[in-house]
C-alpha cells in the first residue's frame, strides 16, 4: 500500500509547491491537502477526527503566520499559528503514530554572528515572529519524538507574496528602488524545500533523523541588494537600485543582520545536493 502524506497549509508558498509537485510522486504516495483555514487550532478535534479516519504516514506542517511586521501587533494570531498550533499538531500526530515534518526559520537567531549558524548555535530571536517560531520548534520536538524541524531562510516562490514577486511588480513601475544592503542570507526557492522533503522521506536516511533540527537553504550568501540586482539583470529591467542601511529602512520588526545557516549537518545526513540560489532563481523566474 502507498503511504499517505498530509500537507497542512496547502495554500501557502511551500504548501503550494507541494501541490504543484505531488503528481510526480503519486506512484509512491497518496496526498491529502489541508489549507490553513481548514485547520482551526481552536477546534483541534477536527484534525484529530480526520486522523482517526485516515491512515496518515507523514504530516508536513507548512502552516505559519508569516507577516513578520504585523506579528509585533497581532501577537495572539502569530503565537497561535507559529507556536501553540504546532504543539497541537505534534501531539495529535504522536497520538496516531504519524511522523511530522515542520518548517522553521533563520529568525530564531539574533543575527550577530560572523560565521554560519549551526543547529546548536545559541538562539536569540529579535522579534515576535522569531520568538513564536522558536517555541513552535520546541513544542514540535517535545510533543512528537518522530518529528524533524527544517530551518530555512528568505523563502520565495511563484506562489504567494515574497521578495521576488514584489521586485517583479515594482521594477517596471519605479525608476529607483532602495534595497537594504547590510543584511546577509541565503535566498531559498520554496520548490526546492518541497522537493527536498519528498526526497528524504523516500530514503532510509530519514530513520536516523527523527527528533532533530536541520538547516536547509539554497547555496550561497548574498544581501537583499544583491538579490534585487540579480533579478533586475536577469529580467533586463532599467530600474536604478540604491543600497541602503537597515537603520534607514524602518520596520516594526527587527531583522537579523546575518542569517546564514550552515548546511553541514544536513549534507552529512542526507545525500541530496544543494541548489545554488542563482540557479533556483532562474527556475522560478522561468515560471513567472
Amino acid at each position: 500500500m502507498k503511504q499517505t502524506i498530509l500537507i497542512l497549509g496547502a495554500n501557502g508558498q511551500v504548501g503550494s509547491e507541494f501541490f504543484a509537485l505531488h503528481s510526480a510522486y503519486q506512484n509512491d504516495f497518496d496526498f491529502i491537502f489541508f489549507t490553513k483555514q481548514q485547520f482551526d487550532i481552536s477546534s483541534p478535534h477536527t484534525l484529530e477526527t480526520f486522523f482517526a479516519q485516515q491512515k496518515i504516514t507523514y504530516c508536513i506542517n507548512c502552516i505559519a503566520y508569516t507577516k513578520v511586521d504585523k506579528a509585533e501587533e497581532e501577537k495572539d494570531e502569530n503565537w497561535n499559528s507559529n507556536a501553540v498550533g504546532v504543539g497541537i499538531i505534534a501531539t495529535i500526530c504522536q497520538s496516531y503514530g504519524v511522523k511530522m515534518i515542520h518548517l522553521s526559520t533563520d529568525y530564531v537567531f539574533g543575527g550577530t554572528a560572523t560565521q554560519p549558524y549551526v543547529e546548536s548555535s545559541l538562539t536569540d530571536p529579535q522579534n515576535e515572529y522569531g520568538r513564536a517560531k522558536l517555541e513552535g520548534e520546541k513544542l514540535c520536538l517535545l510533543n512528537n519524538p518522530q518529528s524533524i524541524v527544517f530551518r530555512t531562510s528568505w523563502v520565495y516562490s511563484s506562489f504567494g507574496n515574497n521578495f521576488v514577486k514584489t521586485m517583479l511588480r515594482l521594477m517596471p513601475e519605479k525608476e529607483t528602488l532602495q534595497i537594504v544592503n547590510d543584511q546577509l542570507g541565503s535566498p531559498t526557492y520554496a520548490r526546492d524545500i518541497a522537493h527536498m522533503v519528498l526526497q528524504i522521506i523516500q530514503t532510509q536516511e530519514i530513520e536516523r533523523a527523527w527528533k532533530n533540527i536541520f538547516h536547509f537553504t539554497n547555496d550561497g550568501v548574498i544581501s537583499w541588494y544583491d538579490f534585487a540586482t540579480a533579478i533586475k539583470t536577469k529580467k533586463n529591467f532599467t530600474t536604478q537600485i540604491q543600497g541602503i542601511a537597515s537603520k534607514d529602512y524602518k520596520t516594526l520588526a527587527k531583522r537579523p543582520a546575518y542569517s546564514v545557516l550552515s548546511k553541514e549537518k544536513f549534507q552529512q545526513t542526507f545525500s541530496i545536493p544543494l541548489q545554488s540560489w542563482e540557479s533556483s532563481l532562474d527556475a522560478c523566474l522561468q515560471l513567472l
